[in-house]
Parts: C-alpha cells; structure tokens; sequence
C-alpha cells in the first residue's frame, strides 16, 4: 500500500489512481467520456459521468467535466475512493516452478493459463501471489508489482526472471530496456511464410476499434517502437513452426507482429488465430484442427530462453525451457498430416 498514487482531498478522505494514460500525439480530439469508454475496460458511460461530476476525473491534475475534450499530450487521471484491486496483494501457496535461484533472482517455468500479476478480473492465483507467498520483501518495479522484471501473457508458457533485490531489479530491468537480454519465443502460426526469415517492426499500440488487441502502426502517433526477428524452424504445410527474438518487449508484441504479417499464431483467440485461416474445405481437415484445437486449447507461444548479465557475478547467463506437452502433441499433429497429406497451394 505504500507509494500508491493518492490526491489529499480537503476532507480525511483520498483518492486512488486506478487508471493514467498518456494521451498520444496523433490522438483526434473528442469528449473524455467517449475517450475513457474506449481505453478502460468493464465500465460504463454514466460511471464516467459520475466520476467526472464527482471531481474523480483529472487531466494535467485539473478535475475535468464529461463534455471536456481530450488533446494530444494531456494527461488522463482516473481516480476512485478505494486502492485497485491489484494492490490488495494476498499471498497465496501456489506452487512455482522455480528451475534457478540464488540470493539476486530466480528463473520461473510459468505454465500456461497463469496470469502473472493481478489486474481486473484476476485478483487471485497469479504468479505475483504465489512469489508473496514464498518469498519476503521482494522489490517492486515501476508499476508496484513485487519481483516482476518482464511478464507474459496468460496462456504463454515459458521463463520469466524474477529480481530478490533492488539491485538486480534496476540491473535487469535496465537491461530489458537497453535490449542486451536475450528473449527466444517458440511459435506455431498459420500460413506458410514466404522467407525463411525476417524482421518486423513499425510501432505497436492499442487497437483503435478492439481495445483488447494491439494492433501495428507506420508512425508513433498511436505506438512505441517493436521490432520482431522471426525464423522458420519448420514448414508443416498449412502452419508453419517458427522462432521469435524479441528486440523489444511490447504488450503482445509476438502476436500482433504474427498477424501483421498475415501469419497469426494457431488458436490465437484474440487475434483471429481460433479460426481456421488456411487450408482444404474438407470435413475430415476441419476435424483434424478441430481436435489441434482441444489439444492446444490457447495460442501456441512459449518462451523458451531467456538471457541477461547477472547483476553481481556480471556473467551473461542464459537458460533454456522444454516446449510444453500441449504445444509438443500439436506440433506433432500437424507434422504427420504434413506427411500424409498432399498439401495444396494457395
């Protein structure tokens, strides 16, 4: 509960912040009612309304009206009178694959279907709950989540490194920042790449119309900088097994980058991935994705290996995970179909 974000109000009573956002630059101007209804998620028209009324809803740290339209570079404040629910931390014994540890950090195997820190709607069971459990006084990183250096998604396996000390939270963090850690994504994705390998890039931010998806954009109005080297390790005809380096770490930037470039990532429900984008009209090769589809019931990502400086002994270490049985068991699917199948092109 300390340093969360509070306004003293002239009664005994504060405000928490539970939403900022940094207007961008190409951002047209409309009401912030309409413009807090497109970036925050579960809420309503008449709640903003209220809020507004209230005082609760400050731009550049003044208290705005509904009608008050936002501009490029204002700074949107949403307050409430109770901390977010992802500051409420219990500790919770939750099992952690831990596979390195000493007094700086330690490496996580997250399983999928782990979320790794609290927000709306996962208030409980995440990683962040399990490390406060298991562990004390754990450093918290900019956005006040005890240990996190990075994070991925919730249906992404794969290794996360985890700082014990403020030392090596500003070590490695700094690290992930300046891009000298080393990020290796294991991805299945739809589709038959035409170069055996390639970059991506452009500037990645939230979706205009789809505020769950992030989408790729030519200029930084509505991004920051992403770039993506992908590297088909496998062709199995209608999918295509590749390799991601992160140069950069943006929110679901494997995923957006993937569909960018025509290729989602196979039962990528949020980006178009749970549909089945290539391939023959036949009933017996919809079951066949079908039944890949209850075999990898989420998107087929892993991160499989992780490197960065230790932060005292300053050796660059590297650490390497198993592709999990689920995405192993597709994989293998698709590669006996590739077999025994003529595979048509498009």
């Amino acid at each position: 509960m300390n340093n969360l974000p509070t306004v003293e109000l002239e009664s005994d009573d504060e405000l928490f912040e539970h939403h900022r956002f940094d207007v961008p630059k190409g951002q047209s101007m409309v009401r912030i009612d309409k413009y807090l209804m497109q970036v925050v998620e579960n809420t309503t028209r008449n709640k903003i309304q209220q809020a507004a009324t209230a005082g609760n809803i400050l731009v550049n740290d003044v208290p705005v009206k509904s009608n008050y339209k936002v501009k490029p570079f204002d700074v949107v404040r949403y307050l409430m009178a109770h901390p977010p629910y992802e500051y409420l931390l219990e500790p919770e014994d939750i099992p952690i694959n831990i596979v390195y540890e000493d007094e700086q950090l330690l490496i996580v195997n997250k399983e999928a279907g782990m979320v790794v820190h609290p927000g709306h709607g996962n208030y409980s069971g995440t990683l962040v709950n399990a490390l406060a459990f298991h562990f004390e006084n754990l450093p918290m990183n900019s956005s006040e989540r005890p240990g996190l250096v990075h994070r991925i998604d919730k249906n992404t396996s794969g290794l996360l490194v985890i700082a014990k000390t403020e030392f090596a939270m500003s070590y490695l963090a700094k690290q992930f920042a300046d891009k000298t850690s080393e990020r290796e994504y294991i991805a299945l994705v739809w589709g038959n790449p035409t170069e055996d390998e390639g970059t991506v890039g452009g500037f990645i931010g939230r979706h205009q119309k789809d505020r769950m998806q992030m989408a790729v954009y030519d200029t930084d109005a509505f991004g920051k900088p992403a770039v993506t080297h992908y590297k088909v390790l496998e062709r199995l005809g209608y999918v295509t097994l590749v390799s991601c380096k992160l140069e950069t770490g943006r929110t679901h930037q494997i995923r957006a980058h993937m569909k960018h470039i025509g290729h989602p990532l196979f039962n990528d429900e949020r980006y178009g991935g749970h549909q089945i984008l290539k391939g023959t009209t036949f009933t017996k090769y919809k079951q066949f994705v079908e039944n890949c589809f209850k075999i990898l019931p989420r998107q087929a990502l892993h991160a499989k290996t992780l490197g960065f400086e230790h932060p005292t002994t300053k050796e660059f270490m590297r650490f390497d995970s198993e592709i999990p049985q689920d995405m192993v068991d597709c994989i293998e699917k698709w590669r006996n179909y590739s077999k025994s199948n003529t595979i048509e092109e498009e």
